[in-house]
């Protein structure tokens, strides 16, 4: 259920693309609200604003925030009707729910990229990463700039955690590094919208002219500590999805020494069972060749098993970590570090590394 406050905006915290921070006063106190102008038009100082604090007093992932549904004393305008294709648009995301909003798919037919979609059938043996959370984003993207500086790299999210991109600081931070972002299912903000992860694909290597593609659901994670109970499940439905579009499945695993839960020490239970049981169709499953002797050997007992139907790639770490260092975006997984969680970050980039040697052309 809802758990709703009505608060007053005090202050205008930061920004980035598609999001504004605030403060809001509440007869709880000043709490930390997040909105998107795109859905609830441009809050200031002084505007009532109705909030959606169920997570936060929970203390689920989201970031610390409140989250702005409206801003009822000030509704936005209707959006211009100026002639443009994005006028046209009627793909409903996040369908059934108040905030739905009705966006234009990169394949409809008043989109300007309608006829490429259209002839669109495969991927051309596109290097695609698919990875289970959103922070393996940079460090994936650091390893293909490490390999192949000039590279298009295009991100594919899906929506397993945050719908909206405009959540994610990182993309932000990434801008002018990716050509660019497709959301796709449910989630919604990118630079191209997609109703399914086939056709986000399709738009990230005909529209985004990709050299390399990452797939991975945007920011948070759902789990439950079960086998099957978590979001990353997906990450085996898009090696099927990859493969059956003829490109090149490049997996990163989810590899942690320090993590304190034990399922995910290691190789994280969610990358046995996407890799393992979910994936149907053969990856090239990417592990650094250099990775602390004791880690080494638990990562390696772990994985040997998905040799029966994955290439197990063991990749060199000359540069990476330099690279790592220089991303433009702080590297952080589940609030830890590159320092404090080494491994996963090394392990992401070793499969942004094996993808760039992928590239054909």
């Amino acid at each position: 259920m809802v758990r709703w406050r009505s608060g007053t905006v005090t202050r205008v915290r930061r920004r980035w693309r598609g999001a504004v921070e605030l403060e809001v006063r509440t007869p709880d106190g000043e709490l930390r609200a997040l909105a998107y102008p795109d859905l609830t038009g441009e809050p200031e100082p002084g505007d009532r604003v109705l909030l959606n604090v169920g997570a936060l007093v929970m203390g689920l992932g989201t970031g610390g925030y409140a989250l702005v549904v409206a801003l009822p004393d000030r509704l936005p305008g209707d959006p211009a009707q100026d002639g443009t294709t994005r006028d046209a648009g009627h793909l409903v995301k996040a369908r059934y729910t108040p905030l739905q909003p009705i966006l234009l798919g990169v394949d409809e037919e008043a989109s300007p990229y309608r006829a490429v979609m259209a002839a669109a059938d495969g991927l051309d043996a596109l290097p695609v990463v698919t990875a289970d959370l959103h922070s393996a984003l940079p460090a994936i993207l650091a390893g293909v700039r490490a390999e192949r500086p000039d590279a298009r790299v295009a991100y594919v999210m899906t929506d397993g955690g945050a719908l909206p991109a405009w959540f994610s600081r990182t993309l932000d931070g990434l801008r002018g590094q990716l050509a660019g972002t497709v959301t796709t299912g449910q989630a919604f903000g990118g630079d191209l919208e997609a109703s399914t992860v086939h056709t986000g694909l399709l738009a990230a290597r005909h529209v985004l002219r990709a050299d390399v593609a990452v797939v991975a659901q945007g920011p948070g994670n759902l789990g439950t500590g079960t086998t099957w109970g978590f979001s990353g499940v997906a990450v085996g439905e898009a090696v099927n999805a990859v493969a059956a579009l003829g490109g090149r499945p490049v997996g990163s695993l989810r590899v942690s020494a320090g993590d304190q839960r034990s399922r995910h020490r290691g190789v994280s239970h969610h990358s046995l069972t996407a890799y393992g049981r979910v994936a149907l169709a053969p990856a090239d499953l990417v592990l650094p060749e250099e990775l602390p002797a004791e880690l080494a050997a638990d990562v390696a007992a772990a994985v040997a098993p998905l040799a029966e139907r994955h290439r197990l790639i063991r990749v060199p770490v000359a540069g990476l970590d330099e690279a790592l260092r220089a991303s433009p975006v702080t590297l952080s997984t589940m609030g830890r570090g590159l320092d404090a969680d080494h491994a996963y970050f090394l392990t992401a980039a070793a499969a942004g590394r094996h993808a760039a040697t992928l590239v054909t052309g």
